[in-house]
């Protein structure tokens, strides 16, 4: 873990089509962004969900042959869509595809109405999802490793599954979404590398799920500067004033299967404004130790807000000391 300041872009994957998504993908490499994301759904999840949406692992896949330096993940990969070992396999070929820029990202997932139009078997409830990913993790974890792990659990069942070839990075990143602080948080302090909270839940819930992760680190003998610290910000659109960049993110909304939140919060309480508002709004966060910063990115993939990012929102966030 170390202080730099780190941004990432999460281009959605729904109301697009493929050239404008590989051509946000190419942009935000040339920009010089350090990460590149975009989602694990079937269906699209902002606005109605009768509208299109690309598959994330090939997605990932074609972004990696088209860009030289900016890392690439889903934030975050499903757990039900895919047996653990086949998940740990892909991700490593798209490490290799990539020339070593990959994280595997993963969490317990939760649209049931996409796994149920899809025949995915999804679970009755979160928790019985979360203990599939409690049985998944070991075996990704092992297998990035260069380990050849078993599992005979109630759900998932491999024997010394091996990895071969292994990946280019030396120790890959295994990115844990999800900020439940009694189970999630754990699982990240037992196996993660890096996390990913959202903005959405606010300064005071986010000081209680740091806590909650040091405490669980604590717990398993772990140092907590080992973790990556990212947070997820929602869309966003950096104008010269908020007013005018409400407008522009209430017209990527219309664009987007005419939503018209995100999250449940309206377009004025979100980090869209100007380049102070933000740097004001994700202060606390950055001081913090959330050092990498992941900007939603909604077709049709705003480009002033990409360059502004970099050349007025970063500098400033970057100047932000650290609290460890």
């Amino acid at each position: 873990m170390t202080n730099e300041l780190k941004i990432g872009a999460l281009c959605w994957n729904q109301y697009s089509d493929w050239p404008a998504m590989l051509a946000a993908g190419v942009r935000a490499d040339e920009l010089g962004f350090y990460s590149l994301w975009t989602w694990d759904h079937l269906y699209p999840i902002v606005g109605s969900d009768a509208g299109p949406m690309f598959e994330g692992y090939l997605a990932l896949a074609a972004w990696a042959q088209a860009t030289k330096r900016v890392r690439v993940g889903l934030m975050v990969g499903a757990n039900p869509f895919r047996n653990p070992a086949l998940v740990a396999k892909m991700a490593t070929t798209l490490d290799h595809i990539s020339g070593g820029r990959a994280y595997l990202g993963i969490g317990s997932a939760w649209n049931e109405t996409e796994a149920k139009a899809f025949g995915i078997e999804f679970g009755e409830t979160p928790g019985e999802r979360l203990r599939w990913l409690r049985e998944a993790l070991p075996v990704m974890r092992g297998m990035l490793h260069g380990e050849e792990p078993s599992a005979a659990g109630l759900r998932y069942h491999q024997d010394a599954v091996r990895n071969e070839p292994a990946p280019l990075q030396k120790h890959m990143p295994l990115l844990i979404g999800g900020g439940g602080e009694q189970v999630t948080l754990r699982l990240v302090a037992r196996y993660g590398d890096a996390n990913n909270i959202s903005f959405a839940s606010g300064v005071e819930n986010f000081a209680r799920k740091e806590a909650a992760l040091r405490r669980h680190c604590e717990e398993v003998g772990r140092d907590h500067r080992e973790i990556e610290r990212t947070l997820n910000t929602g869309p966003v659109i950096i104008r010269d004033s908020t007013d005018e960049a409400v407008k522009v993110l209430e017209q990527t909304y219309e664009h987007n299967g005419k939503a018209l939140t995100w999250s449940g919060r309206p377009a004025s309480a979100q980090p869209t404004g100007t380049p102070e508002h933000l740097v004001e709004l994700l202060t606390p966060f950055v001081a913090a130790g959330y050092r990498h910063i992941v900007f939603g990115f909604p077709a049709p993939y705003d480009q002033k807000t990409m360059e502004r990012l970099v050349g007025e929102v970063q500098p400033k966030l970057a100047a932000i000391p650290a609290a460890w």
